[in-house]
């Protein structure tokens, strides 16, 4: 029987609401390129954890434990979190989404900061509640009292990227556990904190101890910046209550953990030094990176994360900037696909690779 090239999919509702994920340009370009788009670490895994993984992949003839039992329990050892309210996922993303499939439906509201991770605006259109997203305040921080403002009896979801992606601006804990006590129970609080290790406004550690006191609250980080496993995704979310992890659970597909990721995030978690080295770098990267800026006549915002994030000023293209930095070999992301025209958002990478993009952008101001 002949196809009927006429014919027209119908697809749902949520496939014409969700925003597409604005991925960053310039990948397929050859040359030697400067990767300073997507807060991935410019370093490479330790041996020990390419090591691990290569080795489980001797064995991916069978499913991953489904469970991820062995990862669940070294997370539960290294942060002191039973291992019942820990979740695991295909990179942190995949914990939120999951999150926004648990919580969120038509009727109900989600609250976050705009601008902030470019995934928090698919929670409210794949399940059709309401999103509220409420303005940073001056320096690029979350406007707290507003966001608590805008809280009813039909909210589910309340995020906090801290630190912010894309501003890199963060909250101390003290404004962060007010907050979290301001919250009706009924409301879940997620933190974002997928950058927190790279803040220096106190210990990345220190927010584990509102898990003792808020049933509601999930912290939400991610191996892929600070142990550099972007290409394997491995994210969890430490639980103030089992109920969260259980529910996510009851709407996983099966084996959505790899055998190779499992490996090699349990083995990472085995090398704290290597993380302390890592943070260390990246201090010294920031520091070089903001007094190149100055030195070109832009005020960064006050960074907290492996990247930076400014505007450019008046006058000056931003679309034309991000193609002549490319041009060069240097991606960066355009501030208008995260939320705020007029800005860049850039990575930090090794001296050399930072050096190169404050030359490029020298030239092109």
């Amino acid at each position: 029987m002949p196809h009927n090239r006429a014919m027209a999919l119908e697809f749902t509702a949520a496939v014409r609401r969700v925003p597409s994920y604005p991925v960053a340009s310039g990948y397929g370009q050859k040359g030697d390129l400067v990767h300073l788009a997507s807060n991935e670490s410019p370093y490479p895994p330790i041996a020990e954890v390419i090591a691990a993984a290569a080795a489980a992949v001797g064995e991916v003839n069978r499913y991953p434990d489904p469970t991820s039992a062995k990862l669940r329990g070294a997370l539960s050892d290294r942060y002191s979190v039973p291992i019942e309210q820990i979740a695991v996922g295909n990179g942190s993303t995949d914990v939120l989404l999951t999150m926004g499939e648990a919580l969120l439906e038509p009727g109900a509201e989600i609250v976050y900061a705009w601008p902030s991770f470019s995934v928090y605006p698919q929670l409210e259109a794949a399940s059709g509640a309401t999103g509220i997203a409420v303005p940073l305040r001056s320096g690029e921080l979350h406007d707290l009292d507003a966001m608590a403002a805008e809280i009813t009896v039909a909210t589910r979801l309340v995020i906090v990227c801290n630190p912010n992606n894309p501003t890199s601006t963060a909250l101390p804990l003290a404004e962060i556990a007010e907050f979290v006590q301001r919250v009706p129970s009924h409301v879940c609080v997620l933190i974002d904190e997928a950058y927190c290790e790279f803040s220096l406004l106190e210990d990345p550690d220190s927010s584990l101890a509102l898990l003792e006191d808020h049933a509601n609250l999930a912290l939400l980080r991610t191996f892929s910046k600070v142990y550099g496993l972007a290409g394997l995704r491995v994210g969890f979310a430490l639980c103030g209550s089992r109920e969260l992890p259980d529910a996510l659970i009851q709407l996983r597909q099966p084996f959505f953990l790899n055998t190779a990721a499992q490996a090699a995030a349990l083995e990472a978690l085995r090398h704290q030094d290597e993380v302390a080295r890592r943070v260390e770098r990246i201090a010294v990267a920031r520091v070089q990176m903001v007094e190149g800026l100055r030195e070109l006549g832009i005020e960064p915002a006050d960074g907290h994360a492996n990247f930076c994030w400014f505007d450019l000023g008046e006058g000056r293209d931003e679309a034309q900037i991000v193609a002549g930095l490319a041009a060069q070999g240097v991606l960066v992301r355009s501030g208008t696909a995260l939320g705020k025209a007029g800005a860049l958002r850039v990575s930090f990478g090794t001296p050399r690779e930072n050096e190169r993009f404050l030359q490029a952008l020298a030239t092109l101001l």
